[in-house]
């Protein structure tokens, strides 16, 4: 009697001798593969140097032709054994495939070794075909898992081979190649386009074990075709040929142009190119590297798989191509349209930093030019913001230093047509400035250390030139760009909500003292209009902050200066733009309509000023010495003598003073109804913190004084309007006094220095 099987036998053939049989199965199967490769390419070989031999032979002979189709079928099959035949699953040999028809890519392989260039060919296909016989590769179907292993490698070695020979048969077109498209023959050194390809292989190989294992699945075709041409829509080697074409596109207009492998002649295809590549690529890489998102912004991408390092070329390569792109468009729409390719992009540029700076650079100059459209700007804008969310600190200090000096560069030149533009971007800065507080307080200390330097420097060293470092619109507009930013980050609303004081509030007191400093550097007529710049830009931080900040001096040298106490002298000039003016020019001075566009703004400044502390429980007290200095010049002034006979001007100051002392009777009835006392700051903090500022007296003058501003505002704009319209239809229309323009527009050149 036969002894009865052991225990871990038994246990052996019910837990893994199927496993083990399914195993041995494969590898078995593994084994055959590689046998009949190896027997397929030796009967190859062999068939190869027949045929060569049969060649020499007929040239000697004299023999023209070729043998017919069934002699090459006759020998190929002669040259096989049984059970190679067998084996082989009834394929057609190689050598039949030599019609004029077209073979179809299931029957012939792909023969990348034996490829022959004549001699007139001037190779234009090198990219398109070699990305073709990776398509051909792919669409053969896994034969084996042996053959799809290896045959990126065999690829590979041919494709190198191929090149060498190139280069010993024709040098002059491989020094072409080399210098016009390095990339071809750098795959192999880089390993980048196996490693495309296996990536390629890889995602099929993956789904068709996923298949075997779910053999359900295969009996829905309808939906196994659509994945698999969404499989192809993301191939990378589709991506490899619409990145190339991309290129070709964006390098059309240089001066090797027609020396290139690629040109582009057609405007629809390069429409096409370039809207299939900019819409493509983004979404083909985000379906191979994901961007994941965390709640504060951040993204991440996984750096050091294998995936990201075989696509690095692709992405810098396009990349490069946006950029070059962005030079050479004039197009609004088609420079939207490639701005907007750049921000899916970005996640993925974040390594690197040199091409990164190089692409941010180009789109703050797009940012900060004047002659690019609003939607453009803002599209600009969107991508430096989002730069400025998802990069670390050292990205974030350079678009911080890129978006400033693109600001001072594009406020070089203000008119009334460029002063919108000049706006959109101080305020788009003053976000991105907001957006890593601390990382802005680091170069913001900087560059405003920077604009005291300067004053420093025209006030300790004087010369006939030095203010001119000061007063231009470059040094206004960096100031002005100053209190956008605190006043839109250190506000006191903004600040109790977050709970904590803003980072950026120490920067309050250099700003405020750098620009008071700036404002009397030159306490001449001649550049009134530069101190009311100046005034209004402290009046935005003095109101967002709540920080008490001294402009009635100021103002009162305006109005004791001789300018606005001596009589004037009629002109027939039109009113200054003070909104658009840093200096009068010469031709206004001492004229009634200057004196009445000083007083004017002199009244409303002083305005603007009380009315931020007109519910203030010391507003009495604030605003006695300026009744008293007001009321001073007003009876110098109405003298009939020595006065500046100018009643207009009088008159707005003298209803400036009824408001003020109206107002301050107003607070003091308000005072006499109040229980506490001084020292009780948590109640004069509130005092009349339920009082709308519009009810007091002197905010019912200033909402007044408020909308007929606006409307004159609105006046000018619509005859500016109306103005441009009739001169670009060739109307003869005058639309400023000529002399006052240049005048202006001399004496702001000398003035506009870095």
């Amino acid at each position: 009697m036969a002894g009865s099987a052991k225990k871990a036998t038994k246990k052996f053939e019910k837990k893994h001798l199927k496993d083990t049989i399914e195993h041995r199965k494969e590898f078995a199967k593994v084994k055959q593969r590689h046998r009949l490769k190896e027997k397929k390419q030796q009967s190859k070989r062999i068939h190869g140097r027949a045929e060569s031999e049969q060649d020499e032979q007929a040239q000697q002979n004299g023999i023209v032709g070729r043998k017919s189709a069934a002699d090459e079928q006759k020998n190929a099959f002669a040259e096989m054994n049984v059970d190679d035949f067998f084996a082989g699953g009834f394929d057609i040999p190689d050598a039949a495939p030599k019609k004029k028809n077209k073979p179809s890519k299931k029957d012939v392989p792909p023969k990348i070794g034996k490829r022959k260039r004549a001699a007139e060919v001037e190779g234009r296909e090198d990219h398109q075909e070699f990305s073709t016989q990776i398509d051909n590769e792919e669409n053969d179907g896994p034969q084996s898992d042996a053959t799809s292993a290896g045959s990126n490698i065999g690829d590979l070695d041919a494709h190198i081979e191929q090149l060498e020979a190139l280069k010993d048969k024709d040098p002059e077109f491989y020094i072409y190649l080399k210098e016009n498209d390095a990339e071809l023959l750098e795959f192999g050194d880089h390993g980048d386009l196996a490693e495309i390809d296996a990536l390629s292989g890889g995602e099929k190989e993956e789904e068709e074990k996923e298949e075997e294992a779910h053999p359900v699945k295969k009996k829905n075709k309808a939906k196994a075709s659509k994945a698999n041409q969404d499989d192809d829509a993301n191939d990378t080697i589709t991506l490899l040929m619409a990145v190339l074409a991309f290129r070709s596109a964006a390098y059309m207009n240089e001066e090797d142009s027609k020396d290139r492998k690629y040109t582009i002649s057609d405007a629809s295809v390069y429409h096409q190119v370039l809207l299939t590549s900019l819409e493509y690529v983004p979404k083909v890489l985000n379906h191979h590297l994901p961007i994941k998102e965390t709640t504060s912004g951040k993204v991440r991408v996984s750096l050091e798989s294998n995936k990201f390092k075989t696509l690095t070329p692709l992405i810098k390569s396009h990349a490069s191509s946006v950029h070059q792109l962005l030079t050479n468009l004039s197009d609004a729409a088609a420079l939207k349209l490639t701005l907007a390719s750049i921000e899916p992009m970005l996640p993925y540029l974040l390594p690197f930093r040199k091409l990164l700076k190089v692409i941010l650079k180009t789109v703050i100059g797009i940012w900060s030019d004047s002659a690019s459209t609003e939607a453009t700007r803002i599209t600009a804008f969107l991508i430096v913001r989002r730069l400025m969310v998802i990069g670390d600190s050292g990205i974030q200090s350079s678009v911080l230093k890129a978006t400033y000096e693109g600001l001072v560069k594009g406020s070089r030149n203000t008119t009334a047509h460029t002063l919108a533009g000049v706006n959109l971007i101080k305020n788009s800065a003053a976000e991105i400035w907001g957006i890593d507080q601390n990382v802005s307080y680091t170069a913001g200390f900087g560059f405003i250390r920077q604009l005291a330097v300067h004053l420093r420097s025209s006030i300790t060293r004087p010369s006939n030139d030095s203010y001119k470092t000061i007063y231009n619109w470059q040094y206004v507009h960096s100031l002005d760009f100053w209190s956008r930013v605190l006043s839109s980050h250190c506000d006191s609303v903004a600040e109790a909500t977050a709970g904590k004081a803003s980072p950026l509030r120490p920067l309050i007191y250099p700003v405020v003292q750098i620009t008071l400093g700036a404002m009397r550097l030159i306490p001449t007529a001649q550049y009134f209009p530069l101190r009311f710049q100046l005034t209004r830009l402290l009046l935005r931080i003095s109101l967002a902050t709540g920080t008490y900040i001294p402009l009635a001096a100021a103002l009162l040298e305006v109005l004791n200066s001789a300018e606005m106490k001596k009589p004037p002298k009629s002109s027939t000039l039109r009113p200054l733009d003070f909104a658009t003016s840093i200096r009068a020019p010469k031709s206004y001075l001492r004229t009634r309509v200057y004196q009445d566009g000083v007083g004017f703004e002199v009244a409303e400044l002083f305005s603007e000023f009380f009315i931020l502390w007109t519910k203030n429980i010391a507003f009495p007290e604030l605003s006695l010495p300026v009744i008293v200095m007001l009321k001073r010049w007003l009876k110098e002034v109405s003298s009939r003598t020595s006065g500046n006979k100018n009643t207009k001007v009088n008159q707005m100051v003298v209803l400036l003073v009824q408001k003020l002392e109206a107002n301050s009777r107003w607070i003091e009835e308000q005072r006499y109804k109040v229980t506490f006392s001084p020292r009780d700051r948590a109640e004069v903090e509130r005092f009349l913190k339920d009082v709308e500022w519009e009810t007091t007296p002197l905010g019912a003058f200033v909402k007044t004084q408020r909308k007929q501003k606006d409307e004159q505002i609105k006046l000018v704009e619509r005859s500016r309007l109306e103005d441009r319209k009739k001169r670009a239809a060739g109307g003869d229309v005058e639309m400023e006094d000529a002399d006052s323009v240049r005048s202006e527009e001399d004496e702001n050149d000398e003035d506009m220095k870095d």
